[in-house]
């Protein structure tokens, strides 16, 4: 069964309203914040592997949506990126900034030598490390596309959204381990108490702008304008030894136009309609990514994939023990920090 453009935009939709529903009742998926796409959109994407397995037939789904969808939230990251607020955050920004760089390289280097000791493609390897387990969903399943499209990696975009939900879960597994063993090895003076009255840093409501029709408009404008300079940079750039994904170029724009605007005095992103813009466009776009998963093409590469995992997990747990911790103080902060997540 084919769904055109309209029929595929209500399944996404229902798949986001089944999500919600299933993450309000089972306390498991909001323990381990598992987001309302991921979880509707892998038990639809389920039920069409057994639909398979009994009846050998197939739903296909409408893929025109999906690319603007995905853009356009890479958009709204790179729209939200102050450059500004970073350098305020001063020398502990740079070191955790130095932190986490190294740590992804590291997790890359272990997907890869992982991958090549069992005989997988080191591809697969790059899939099960930081573009998932650090980049999430989003990032899977753009990369997980390239992967599959100019690289003929089978099942590309079914191993990044299995090993991006195993990494949500894994960070909720390990994190508070982590952090209560290093709490523990630090003086009990020096872990200070959660709670008080310390003023928050959130917006005071009287003092909140309104989310209107312009805003969402001007908004709007800004994606629009970030997705036609990134495409353009990307057609430009193909061929090329500086080719890069369309998403990254459409991030790069983003970051230029909202810093150059604020520089230039011109205009103030209004950060909370971008976020709202993106988290729908996030939303959706991973709605309709996992319905269209074709599950039965992972089934082979099960194993291989839990050894690469496992491996992560290990040394996620390694790193913020004798790097993080060590690099950012070995404090509270640093314990906190130095958590997986």
């Amino acid at each position: 069964m084919n769904l055109d453009t309209y029929g595929t935009l209500v399944a996404a939709s229902l798949v986001l309203l089944l999500g919600r529903q299933l993450v309000l009742r089972i306390a498991f998926l909001r323990i381990y914040s598992i987001p309302e796409p991921v979880v509707g959109g892998l038990l639809v994407a389920l039920a069409a592997w057994l639909v398979n397995g009994l009846a050998d037939a197939q739903v296909r789904f409408d893929s025109s949506l999906g690319m603007p969808l995905m853009l356009s939230f890479f958009a709204c990251i790179g729209l939200n990126a102050d450059i500004a607020s970073l350098m305020r955050g001063g020398k502990p920004m740079v070191r955790f900034l130095f932190v986490v760089v190294g740590f992804l390289v590291v997790q890359n280097a272990t997907g890869l030598l992982l991958a090549s000791l069992q005989g997988q493609p080191p591809l697969l390897g790059l899939l099960a490390g930081s573009i998932t387990l650090s980049g999430g969903h989003g990032t899977g399943i753009a990369w997980g596309k390239i992967f599959s499209e100019k690289y003929a990696l089978p099942a590309a975009s079914e191993i990044a959204m299995a090993s991006a939900t195993f990494g949500l879960v894994l960070g909720g597994l390990l994190g508070g381990p982590v952090a209560r063993f290093l709490l523990s090895r630090l003086p009990a003076q020096t872990v200070r108490q959660v709670g008080g009255s310390d003023p928050t840093q959130f917006e005071q409501p009287t003092a909140v702008r309104l989310i209107t029709a312009p805003a969402m408009i001007e908004t709007l404008a800004l994606i629009s304008v970030c997705l036609l300079g990134g495409q353009a940079i990307a057609r430009a750039l193909a061929g090329s030894w500086l080719e890069l994904p369309s998403f990254v170029c459409v991030l790069f724009v983003g970051v230029l136009l909202r810093n150059g605007l604020s520089l230039l005095g011109w205009y103030a992103v209004f950060e909370r309609a971008v976020s709202v813009m993106g988290n729908v466009s996030l939303a959706l776009f991973l709605a309709l990514a996992l319905m269209s998963l074709r599950l039965w093409e992972l089934a082979s590469l099960a194993l291989p994939m839990f050894g690469i995992l496992l491996g992560q997990a290990i040394l996620m747990a390694t790193y913020a023990i004798f790097v993080t911790f060590p690099a950012m103080g070995r404090n509270y902060d640093a314990a906190v920090r130095g958590g997986p997540t």
